[in-house]
C-alpha cells in the first residue's frame, strides 16, 4: 500500500512524545464514514481512502505497542511494526463482515509486533511452540495476577501455579522469567524530552482498577470472537450457513422440523449438516487465529 510512505513515523531523533502528539491530530471515524472509506478501498483501490483508514487508527496501533514495552527493544521500532500490522489489516479489511476496523486490526497489529519481538530476541533462542509463545507474552500478566512481580526468582509455589496456568514446564517458567527480568521499563519514565508536553508511560495505560480491567478483557474477547466468526463463516456454503445460524447463532432457534420442511430433507439430515457446519467453522476460526498470531490468555 503506497500510502505507508506518507505516514508519520516514530524515530529516536523525532522523539516519541512528538510522534504521539502528531497522530492525535488525525480524527476518529464515524461508523458510516469508515464503511464508505473501506468500500472505496475494496472496490476501487482508492489510496486516499486507505490512507485515512490507517491514519485514523494510528493511535490504536501506538496504544497496543505500548503494551509491549519491557522487551529491551526500541519503542519507536515496536510502534513502526504496529503500523505495519495496521497497514495489513486495512489492506485485507472487508467492511461487509459487519464489524469495525479497530476490532479486526488489533489482531494484525499484535501479530506484527509479536513476530518482530520474537525475531529480535536473540540472547537465547526462544522456542516457537504456541505454549512457549504464550509464556513469553503472558508471563508478566500471570505474575501480576498472583502478586509476584517483585520477586526476582519466583517462589516455587508461584512457579508451579504459572506453569500450570500457561501449560508449560516449571523449568520453562524459571528460564523465561530470568530472561525477562530486569528489562521492565519504569512506568514513570518520560515519553519524549519536551518539558512542557512530555508524558509518562503510565499515562498511556488503561486504568488498573480490577472491575474496569475485567470488563475490558471480557469485551475484548467478545469482539475478537465476533470478528473471527464473521470471517470464518465464508468457509460454509449458503445452506450450511443458514442452518448453523438458525440452530446455534440466534436467541430464538428454529427446530429441526422447520428446517427439514424448508430444505425438503429429513430432520436427521439437517442435524448432520448442522454438526458438520459447526466443525468446519471451528476449524476455520482456529486457522484464522493461528494466522494472526492470536495468543490465548490464561
Amino acid at each position: 500500500m503506497s500510502s505507508y510512505a506518507n505516514l508519520p513515523a516514530p524515530s529516536p531523533e523525532q522523539g516519541l512524545n512528538r510522534y504521539l502528539q502528531e497522530i492525535r491530530k488525525f480524527p476518529m471515524l464515524e461508523p458510516e464514514e469508515e464503511y464508505m472509506l473501506a468500500k472505496s478501498w475494496v472496490d476501487h483501490e482508492d489510496s486516499r481512502a486507505a490512507h485515512r483508514l490507517v491514519t485514523s487508527h494510528l493511535r490504536l496501533a501506538a496504544k497496543i505497542a505500548m503494551g509491549y514495552r519491557g522487551y529491551g527493544l526500541p519503542q519507536a521500532e515496536v510502534i513502526s511494526e504496529a503500523n505495519v500490522g495496521l497497514m495489513q489489516a486495512v489492506k485485507r479489511f472487508d467492511p461487509e463482515k459487519g464489524f469495525r476496523l479497530a476490532t479486526y486490526a488489533m489482531w494484525w497489529i499484535r501479530a506484527s509486533i509479536q513476530e518482530y519481538i520474537l525475531r529480535s530476541w536473540s540472547l537465547v533462542k526462544l522456542g516457537t511452540t504456541s505454549a512457549q509463545k504464550k509464556l513469553f507474552f503472558n508471563l508478566r500478566k500471570a505474575k501480576a495476577r498472583i502478586g509476584a512481580l517483585e520477586e526476582g526468582d519466583m517462589r516455587p509455589e508461584n512457579v508451579t501455579r504459572i506453569a500450570h496456568d500457561l501449560g508449560v514446564t516449571e523449568d520453562e517458567v524459571i528460564s523465561m522469567n530470568r530472561r525477562l527480568s530486569g528489562g521492565d521499563a519504569s512506568l514513570n519514565a518520560m515519553v519524549g524530552s519536551d518539558s512542557d508536553s512530555a508524558t509518562q508511560w503510565q499515562d498511556w495505560l488503561e486504568d488498573e482498577d480490577a472491575d474496569q480491567a475485567t470488563a475490558y478483557e471480557e469485551r475484548d474477547e467478545l469482539e475478537t470472537r465476533r470478528a473471527l466468526l464473521a470471517q470464518a463463516m465464508d468457509v460454509l456454503n449458503e445452506r450450511e450457513r443458514d442452518i448453523l445460524v438458525q440452530r446455534r447463532l440466534q436467541e430464538e432457534t428454529i427446530t429441526l422440523e422447520d428446517l427439514s420442511s424448508r430444505y425438503d430433507v429429513s430432520r436427521e439430515r439437517i442435524r448432520q449438516i448442522e454438526v458438520r457446519a459447526f466443525e468446519k467453522l471451528q476449524k476455520r476460526m482456529q486457522e484464522l487465529a493461528a494466522e494472526r498470531g492470536i495468543l490465548e490468555t490464561a
